[in-house]
C-alpha cells in the first residue's frame, strides 16, 4: 500500500503547476456509501480574456446541475435528525476529487470519527487540467469561473439532503485546493468554521480578503516545497505573488483578531514517513478569540507532495488536518 501511494504521489507531481479521493459503492443515505450529485454555477469553458488581477464577483449559490458532479460519503453512524459535521476536500491543480481522496484517504476517517465528507472536481481548462479559480496567484490563470459560488452551492445542496451542523462546516485542500480553501474563508467566513491547507497560501494582498468573522486556520507546509515555496514566491504564468506559510498564518492571525506571537505548541511530530523521525514542528498564534485557532505545521524537508502513508497504513498529515478541523467549530 505504501509503495502504491508513493507512486501515486510521484505521478501527481507531473501534474502540478500549483499542485496535485476513491469511488465506493452505490447511492445510500443510511449506510457507508458514496452519493453522487452535481452543482455548477458556471458550466462554460474557462474564458481567457479576464485580467488576472480581476477576481470574479461571487454570486448566489446555483441550483443542482448534472454537468459538475461531486461525491458525498455518509458514515454508518449518520442518523437523520442528528446534525453532523461536514468536511469538503478540494484537490490540487490538474488532479481530481477521486485522486485527492486516494492520496489523502479522508473517507476512513469520516467513518471512524463520524462526519459527512464530500470531494469535488474543479473546472477543466483548455489544456484539460482541472483547477480552482482561487486567488489572483493560483490557479484560474485569468478565467471567470466563480468557484466560490460553486463550492457554496455544493454545501447548500448537501445541507438540503443531510442534517449538517452549520457551525461545523470545514474545508481542506492541497495546493490549488489549499488556495481555494483560503478563498472560501475570505469570502464565506460566515459559513466556514475552519480550513486546513497543505501547501496552499492565502492572498498576498491583504486588501483582497475581508472575512466578516473569524475562521480557524491550519497551514501545513514543507520547507523543501519546490512548487509553492514555504517562503512565498511568484507563479510565473500569471506573475502572481503568494505569501509564504508563515506569512499566510500571520495574515489570518490579524484577520481573526489574534494578539500574540507564534510559539511552538507541541513536541516535534513524525508526519512524513520518508523523512527522519520527528521532522515537523507545530506552532500556534497566541491571543486568539475564544474558540478560534491559527496554527502552522512546518514539515522540515517536506516536499510539495509529501509522503503521507506510514507502514501501518496511517496517514498522519491527513489525521492532523482532520483533527484540527473537528476541534474548531464556530464559537
Amino acid at each position: 500500500m505504501r509503495r502504491t501511494f508513493l507512486l501515486l504521489a510521484a505521478s501527481l507531481s507531473l501534474l502540478a503547476a500549483c499542485s496535485s479521493s476513491s469511488d465506493s459503492g452505490a447511492q445510500s443515505h443510511d449506510t457507508t456509501q458514496v452519493t453522487t450529485t452535481a452543482v455548477a454555477p458556471d458550466t462554460s469553458a474557462p474564458q481567457t480574456t479576464t485580467a488576472v488581477t480581476d477576481l470574479p464577483t461571487t454570486t448566489a449559490a446555483a441550483a443542482p446541475d448534472p454537468t459538475r458532479p461531486y461525491k458525498v460519503f455518509v458514515p454508518t453512524t449518520y442518523t437523520k435528525g442528528t446534525a453532523m459535521p461536514l468536511v469538503v476536500l478540494l484537490h490540487g491543480y490538474g488532479a481530481s476529487g477521486d485522486i485527492q481522496e486516494a492520496y489523502f484517504q479522508v473517507e476512513p476517517l469520516a467513518e471512524a470519527k463520524g462526519f459527512l465528507y464530500a470531494h469535488l472536481d474543479g473546472t477543466k481548462n483548455q489544456r484539460g487540467d482541472q483547477f480552482w479559480n482561487a486567488t489572483d496567484a493560483c490557479c484560474g490563470f485569468g478565467t471567470s469561473v466563480d468557484d466560490v459560488a460553486y463550492v457554496t452551492a455544493v454545501i447548500d445542496d448537501i445541507s438540503t439532503n443531510y442534517d449538517i451542523d452549520p457551525k461545523r462546516i470545514f474545508l481542506m485542500g492541497h495546493s490549488n485546493g489549499g488556495f481555494m480553501s483560503y478563498r472560501m474563508a475570505c469570502d464565506k467566513s460566515d459559513r466556514i468554521a475552519a480550513i486546513a491547507s497543505l501547501a496552499g497560501a492565502t492572498f498576498d494582498d491583504t486588501k483582497k480578503c475581508a472575512p466578516s468573522e473569524p475562521v480557524s486556520v491550519l497551514q501545513v507546509h514543507g520547507t523543501a516545497d519546490g512548487t509553492i515555496s514555504y517562503t512565498g514566491g511568484v507563479i510565473p504564468v500569471v506573475n502572481g505573488t503568494y505569501p509564504g506559510a508563515e506569512q499566510s498564518v500571520a495574515n489570518w492571525a490579524t484577520y481573526n483578531g489574534c494578539s500574540g506571537s507564534r510559539t511552538p505548541s507541541s513536541p516535534a511530530l513524525d508526519l512524513e514517513p520518508t523523512l527522519a523521525d520527528a521532522e515537523s514542528q507545530r506552532s500556534a498564534i497566541d491571543g486568539c478569540p475564544s474558540g478560534v485557532a491559527v496554527e502552522l505545521i512546518t514539515v522540515n524537508g517536506g516536499a510539495h507532495i509529501p509522503g503521507i502513508v506510514f507502514p501501518d497504513g496511517s496517514h498522519h498529515i491527513t489525521e492532523q488536518m482532520v483533527d484540527f478541523l473537528l476541534a474548531h467549530p464556530k464559537p
